[in-house]
């Protein structure tokens, strides 16, 4: 799953271009603008769309987990449930 987001997210060449260019480390978005032919914002908006997705893989897992704990914990016995690690 992670792997088809990240694909999907550098799907685009402008976007794969930002990120190639944070590959030596953090920069501004001024900076990786500075000689592309998009403006800041669309900078801004490319990390955007690509963080969002790679974000969102970390809640998807986080809910399933939640999902398995939840259902985990329910078939325990009452007694087992309320007591502490």
């Amino acid at each position: 799953m992670a792997y088809e987001m990240a694909l999907a997210a550098l799907a685009d060449s402008t976007r794969r271009r930002v990120f190639e260019r944070l590959r030596a480390g953090p920069r501004s978005v001024g900076a990786i603008a500075r000689g592309m032919p998009v403006s800041r914002p669309a900078v801004s908006q490319h990390l955007k769309v690509a963080l969002r997705r790679w974000l969102d893989q970390f809640w998807d897992e986080a809910l399933v987990a939640f999902k398995a704990e939840a259902e985990r914990t329910a078939k325990e016995p009452k007694g087992r449930r309320d007591e502490k690690p």
